[in-house]
């Protein structure tokens, strides 16, 4: 009973690692182009230049940290990995709230690309600690902490930045701070040192080199895929979803923060409570694949350019578990010592993603909206978007089997033993 009681304690701590990670990370969001302005004389197209800058300088941290934390969390332990990181975030918001110009500012932003792509250990510590046939459901309660904060994030950003920009580093700060002191008292060791790499080999943790584990396996690498594909279309929301209501809808700013809420909240309670529950009537490659269909449905609602659709297809696309159940698919197909590697890749995925994204469903926006205007199609990026999807639906039906879908109790993984001294 002790022990499950540490495992809970243990998990319910990754989440909340999770949550403060995209909470904060949303907080900044409505006050660093304020206070970016604030070092250019308010010069808004200087501003908007640098906070694409930023944004860039992230996304690489992203890109080559998230293997290199990964691996590291294979070689000695999740714990250590978690903790350091969580306490470099603490760092990285200090050195933002007292950044007395530009180059501290970025230099806080870069640290905190580094810091945050912990999620590459977090992600194969909820791995260790749970059975093959319940990992669907795990990562769908880590998908519900991204929703959480994606929600969360900017109201409490821009509440708390109306008093004072950097006021509201700090309080990111603070949250980061309670987390990492949480953890030192809650988090055990999730890989005992049995199950670890002999050796750190730094040929593998690197984005090129944490190629060789994903195209280890065809159906690893189809699944990397999907993956890839789903985090480049999911770039569409950051990046169109504002600008698009304006200029199609001519909605506030406070009914655009509304529908986000929407999404966000259906999203967050979905994952938490549904992956569970249709996995085990579905299967984990069902899932997927409904789940796919479903999201390339709703993009496409989405680009229609009608309001009342547009509410209709937010909610759809809040309804999808792929990433929860093409996870749990993958960790199936490495070892024990690789889970770290694994969701390392996955992360540099991502930063890839976040590269050409932004670019892509920007210049998608700018030409429909503009030049073709007359061709009626200003929802372009959202059909794009669900091109990809369609297109990702494709590859994880060749790649995968109905052998994906019957997933036999396995013994229980080794719970997590408190790290030595």
């Amino acid at each position: 009973m002790a022990r499950n009681g540490s495992r809970r304690a243990a998990t319910t701590f990754i989440f909340i690692t999770v949550l403060i990670d995209m909470l904060t990370f949303g907080m900044i969001g409505p006050v660093l182009p304020k206070l970016i302005a604030g070092f250019v004389s308010n010069n808004y197209a200087s501003a908007a230049e640098i906070i694409g800058l930023f944004a860039t300088a992230w996304a690489v941290m992203q890109f080559f940290c998230s293997p290199l934390l990964g691996m590291l969390s294979d070689r000695v332990g999740r714990r250590p990995v978690i903790l350091i990181s969580n306490a470099v975030t603490v760092v990285d918001y200090a050195i933002m709230a007292l950044a007395p110009n530009l180059a501290w500012l970025f230099a806080g932003r870069v640290l905190s690309g580094v810091a945050t792509s912990n999620m590459s250990a977090a992600s194969a510590y909820i791995a260790d600690v749970t059975p093959p046939e319940k990992r669907a459901a795990a990562f769908g309660v880590l998908g519900s902490a991204f929703g959480l904060g994606f929600v969360l994030g900017p109201a409490i950003g821009g509440l708390v930045g109306n008093v004072n920009p950097r006021l509201t580093f700090w309080a990111a700060a603070a949250f980061a701070l309670i987390n990492t002191l949480y953890g030192l008292f809650v988090l055990p060791e999730s890989l005992p040192r049995e199950r670890r790499t002999s050796r750190l080999e730094w040929k593998r943790a690197n984005p090129v080199g944490s190629l060789r584990l994903l195209r280890s396996h065809h159906e690893l690498w189809g699944l990397t895929c999907v993956n890839f594909i789903t985090y480049l279309a999911h770039e569409v929301f950051p990046n169109v979803w504002v600008i698009y209501c304006i200029a199609v809808f001519g909605w506030s700013t406070g009914s655009i923060g509304l529908t986000l809420a929407l999404v966000g909240v259906v999203s967050a309670i979905n994952q938490a409570t549904m992956v569970g529950r249709v996995v085990k009537r579905l299967g984990e490659r069902r899932l997927l694949l409904v789940s796919l269909a479903v999201a390339a449905f709703g993009l496409a609602l989405l680009g229609t350019n009608s309001g009342i659709v547009f509410l209709i297809g937010a909610v759809i696309i809040s309804l999808p578990m792929y990433q929860a159940s093409s996870q749990a698919l993958m960790t199936r197909r490495v070892a024990p010592s690789e889970q770290g590697e694994l969701q390392g890749a996955l992360g540099s995925a991502r930063g890839i993603s976040m590269l050409i994204g932004p670019s892509l469903f920007a210049f998608t926006f700018a030409t429909f909206a503009g030049p073709w205007r007359s061709l009626g199609l200003i929802g372009a990026p959202w059909l794009l978007a669900a091109l990809l999807y369609g297109v990702s639906l494709v590859i994880a039906w060749r790649v995968t089997s109905h052998a994906d879908d019957v997933v036999l109790p396995l013994p229980e993984p080794t719970p997590p033993i408190y790290a030595e001294s």
